[in-house]
């Protein structure tokens, strides 16, 4: 791939060439705005097809399924085509009717097993209990690049007031029918299409009694070697429409993501509060990358404003632009006294992130279906936005067919710290399957800046000398393939021991 030109001097020199010829870059020390990628046509053609019709049937038929606690999957008295096993087998029924209408290129898996009774006075599970995630992966069609995989998931347990009852109803339909739903989405509209690496779609149980459908999961993939890039998880993503209910923004979804990985050891904890990394995790990256992505393939719309005028009378033609549809990076790992399952990857070193509505309608969660001093609670149907939902699942499927197309992140991103100066340089090695034509790009930000605000591009070189001070900014490399697809940025680690950081060790990645 060509090194982008720039302008110098009154002549224009790729970036590699000028540090070649050993002229002071000095364009680089202001670099480019960063600015969206350009769009892929066939992912926009597969975000088109996202239907709110189809999310609306997911939901529906997850929540006609009555009580779908994980304990009722040890239950015998259950009427027909009720409970979690029922909701399982439905699950798994989608993904092979999507394989089929792919010529079978999905490979559906059902993750089964038994969790052991907990222990302590706020127990959920009393019994030795039946789990069983469901999911299907998309293989990669390059060969070098197949084993990465991203993966999105949401849970399909529900639960009401009592997280022990199992069989009075418990719609569940926000939380979580409407994350499934948009990984039965993704699966739809991503099957048809073809990528390097490759995509995990996942429904898991346990949710509501600990998050053990997860954490068994990402153990499963810890231990299996999986090459997991990226976890999203889509947890309460219904939009609630509550008559009379204000604060929801149809516009926006919260991203959470951890700052200090989770799986980080103490010394690598001191290193990065040292460093002033503790906003740069992997998980902090992809929060970047699904924001980056979102600049790609979702733009304001705009409105005539005298489009009402009646005939005959002047128009003025001013036009509205209405907010596109956007992610909120909160820089926390969820919310107060919350947890997700994308935690628990974050606990076995995958960068996880949690998708979530703006504001949350608390009596259509975790609430046993009454009318109560004339107010409506329970999870209910008719308190989901479906084209809310159905924006959340392109936002997902623009972010996995993204990542999928990427080539891998670079590695073992350093900073040399041997002389004290005000330029930086940084040195990095090629990910596996680095295709033809992908290069690489160092972006930067302000320390007080939450996204990368400046780039400058490395060609395919492993190293960069930058006019600019490593004690000023954030620094971070990311791979690009030809066609403009963005692996997420990686930050790098000073490159010599020092008596401050210790043997420093890059942190837990994916």
């Amino acid at each position: 791939m060509k090194t982008k030109l720039r302008s110098f001097g009154g002549r224009c020199l790729p970036v590699a060439a000028a540090m070649l010829f050993g002229l002071p870059v000095l364009f680089a020390q202001a670099g480019a705005p960063v600015a969206p990628a350009p769009a892929d046509p066939a992912i926009a053609a597969a975000l088109r097809q996202v239907s709110p019709d189809g999310v609306r049937g997911t939901i529906e038929k997850l929540v006609s399924f009555n009580n779908r606690s994980t304990l009722s999957s040890m239950e015998t008295d259950l009427n027909p085509g009720t409970g979690v096993t029922a909701a399982a087998d439905w699950i798994e029924s989608e993904f092979e009717r999507i394989s089929a209408d792919c010529g079978n290129c999905l490979e559906v898996k059902r993750d089964e097993f038994i969790e052991p009774p907990q222990t302590g006075p706020a127990s959920r599970i009393l019994k030795p209990t039946k789990l069983t995630n469901v999911y299907a992966i998309l293989r990669g069609s390059d060969p070098a690049q197949a084993a990465r995989m991203v993966l999105v998931t949401g849970h399909y347990d529900s639960r009401n007031s009592d997280t022990l009852n199992t069989h009075d109803p418990a719609p569940g339909a926000n939380d979580d029918a409407s994350g499934v739903a948009v990984s039965l989405e993704c699966a739809r509209v991503l099957s048809k299409l073809k990528f390097p690496s490759s995509i995990v779609f996942v429904a898991v149980a346990g949710e509501e009694q600990g998050l053990n459908g997860s954490r068994h999961l990402a153990k499963l993939a810890k231990s299996e070697g999986w090459q997991l890039e990226a976890v999203l998880n889509n947890d309460i993503v219904g939009g609630d429409i509550t008559p009379g209910a204000t604060g929801q923004d149809k516009s926006a979804v919260r991203v959470f993501s951890e700052g200090i990985p989770a799986a980080a050891t103490p010394e690598q904890t001191r290193a990065l509060i040292s460093l002033g990394a503790e906003s740069d995790s992997p998980s902090r990256e992809l929060a970047r990358a699904v924001a980056d992505v979102s600049t790609t393939y979702f733009a304001p719309t705009q409105h005539r404003l005298d489009a009402g005028t009646p005939p005959g009378r002047p128009r003025s033609n001013a036009i509205r632009l209405e907010p596109a549809f956007h992610p909120v990076l909160i820089f926390r790992r969820d919310r107060f006294l919350r947890g997700g399952d994308h935690t628990s990857f974050n606990a076995e070193g995958f960068a996880a992130v949690r998708f979530t509505e703006w504001r949350e309608n608390f009596n259509h969660q975790h609430q046993n279906v009454r009318v109560e001093d004339g107010i409506q609670y329970g999870d209910l149907l008719q308190y989901v936005d479906f084209n809310y939902v159905a924006s959340v699942a392109r936002m997902n499927a623009a972010t996995l067919a993204t990542l999928a197309s990427a080539p891998g992140k670079p590695q073992d991103i350093r900073v040399l710290t041997s002389a004290l100066d005000n330029d930086t340089e940084l040195t990095w090695s090629a990910p596996a399957g680095m295709p033809a034509g992908a290069s690489y790009e160092v972006v930067w930000r302000s320390t007080d800046s939450p996204t990368w605000t400046t780039f400058v591009s490395a060609g395919r070189g492993t190293s960069i000398k930058l006019p600019v001070s490593k004690d000023n900014v954030i620094f971070g490399v990311r791979s690009v393939d030809a066609a403009g697809h963005r692996s997420p940025a990686v930050t790098p680690m000073p490159s010599r021991p020092s008596r401050d950081f210790g043997q420093l060790q890059t942190p837990p990645r994916s």
